[in-house]
């Protein structure tokens, strides 16, 4: 039986700037590495790790590159170099089907900004599906061999391969007392965040985690939440009220 002041922390942490993010281009599975900035904003993450006295077990991250050098660059200066690395395709970034690729702002004069926002920013409505055979067919990619993998992923869809993983692998550990830090990716952390804070479907897209700004979560016993911040005060964004 668990003490009733029982508490473990999760840290979440949003990969830091892509070459694509800064080329404004639509990411999604791709594997695009980090900028300099991107390195220095996962170095910065782990520096507020560290000052926070943050020790987890086990890293859970993304099998993209960019999510797993974020994770390694803040564990490394954090001084947690020796933390077990779990790499999961389940934790990737939201699939952005036949946007894959393109620049966001050409999209948004061809398809006209209404319609992207709905494809960028609805809950529940992905946008077109991925042409197979093309330059980002995932389908022959070894990480993914012998998985169903999208075609296209809405945040809902995106929800429903994350939350399997989270029950099967991330919430044991948590309920077993263990600190876990999440390395991954805007859309990946949204849906976690839409799971234990209960944020309604309308409210879930305007939750935006910053880049390299870990989020730390106090849970109890049963995983809920019961305190939350951002490490860096100073590039913190509105949090989901905690019940």
């Amino acid at each position: 039986m668990l003490p009733e002041t029982f508490m473990t922390r999760l840290i979440l942490l949003r990969h830091g700037q892509s070459q694509w993010n800064l080329e404004n281009r639509f990411t999604g599975w791709v594997d695009v590495d980090l900028t300099a900035e991107g390195e220095a904003q996962a170095r910065r993450g782990g520096e507020l790790i560290a000052a926070a006295g943050f020790k987890p077990a086990v890293m859970f991250t993304s099998v993209l590159t960019r999510a797993k050098r974020t994770g390694a660059l803040a564990l490394a200066a954090a001084g947690l170099k020796d933390v077990p690395v779990v790499e999961d395709w389940r934790l990737n970034e939201r699939h952005y089907g036949g946007l894959t690729g393109l620049d966001k702002a050409e999209t948004a004069e061809k398809h006209g900004e209404d319609q992207v926002k709905v494809w960028r920013r609805s809950y529940d409505v992905p946008p077109p599906p991925l042409a197979p055979g093309g330059e980002f067919d995932f389908t022959a990619d070894l990480r993914y061999a012998d998985k169903e993998i999208p075609d296209t992923e809405s945040l809902k869809t995106t929800l429903d391969r994350v939350q399997p993983y989270w029950d099967a692998e991330i919430a044991p550990r948590l309920k077993a007392g263990e600190d876990v830090l999440i390395a991954a990716h805007g859309n990946s952390l949204r849906a976690i965040v839409k799971l234990l804070f209960a944020v309604p479907d309308d409210q879930i897209v305007d939750v935006e985690i910053p880049t390299g700004n870990p989020l730390e979560i106090d849970l109890d016993a049963n995983l809920k939440p019961t305190a939350a911040r951002y490490l860096d005060e100073g590039r913190a964004q509105a949090l989901p009220s905690i019940a």
